[in-house]
């Protein structure tokens, strides 16, 4: 089961493994109808149920998700899952924002409200999160301050844990996938939430980034995806990556 992309439902994929299978969860759901996700759709109640499962007792669930907006209002579909979670006995963790920094994000075109560019990532814990690694990359300004005499006072680090709203410049970089998040956001959440070895799990696999963020960051993945089509493409861009694991 280990480093594989499963052609299925997730619900079949979790159904095989067993409890406190995996450590880390991160994922971005097909929502509202921000995305054409070639017609398919999924049980998001069975899916957190399962998720809460086979995730260990102090893994953690990172859940990328936005809203559409119908009928001139937001649909509220981020906020709905995020208390379903709880719902099912997960900790609210952390509300975090993954900001795009793209020009492909033009204003809103008919001026009743600003441009939207973020999507919330909702990290969920099962109990207390058993790894917490913060990325330590915003520049400390007390960093080498000293006192009157010249000594250095209280010293401490240059760069202290960055705040949690991460910016990212969003592109294709020519993977045919409706919403491809950014590796490198994949990529931070594996490196924080996580250590070596430990097993990373993307229940809607889409383009394989998850997977790939895994091995690149030397962890084990499972993913499932329902279409045939994009786990094409992702095992197209493991091929390198898995090569290399197992050497």
């Amino acid at each position: 089961m280990i480093n594989k992309i499963f052609v299925e439902n997730c619900l079949d994929t979790m159904g095989r493994m067993p409890d406190g299978f995996v450590d880390l969860v991160v994922t971005s759901p097909p929502y509202d109808d921000l995305r054409t996700y070639n017609g398919y759709s999924f049980d998001f109640v069975s899916v957190v149920e399962g998720l809460y499962r086979v995730v260990k007792d102090g893994g953690v669930v990172v859940w990328i998700v936005g809203d559409a907006t119908k009928n001139g209002s937001e649909t509220g579909t981020s906020f709905r899952q995020a208390l379903g979670f709880i719902d099912a006995g997960f900790r609210l963790h952390d509300t975090m924002i993954f900001e795009k920094n793209s020009s492909t994000y033009p204003a809103s075109a008919n001026g009743v409200r600003y441009s939207q560019i973020f999507e919330y990532m909702f990290v969920f814990s099962k109990g207390k999160p058993k790894t917490a690694n913060l990325i330590c990359d915003k520049p400390n300004k007390w960093a080498g301050f000293k006192d009157f005499s010249g000594k250095l006072k209280n010293p401490v680090p240059d760069f202290s844990p960055r705040n949690n709203i991460w910016r990212y410049v969003t592109s294709f970089n020519g993977v045919k996938h409706p919403a491809p998040f950014p590796e490198q956001l994949a990529i931070d959440h594996v490196l924080s939430w996580s250590v070596e070895g430990d097993v990373v799990y993307d229940p809607f696999m889409g383009s394989g980034t998850t997977a790939k963020a895994a091995l690149m960051s030397a962890r084990r993945f499972v993913g499932s995806e329902i279409s045939a089509d994009y786990v094409e493409i992702a095992e197209k861009r493991l091929e390198q990556f898995r090569t290399n694991s197992e050497h």
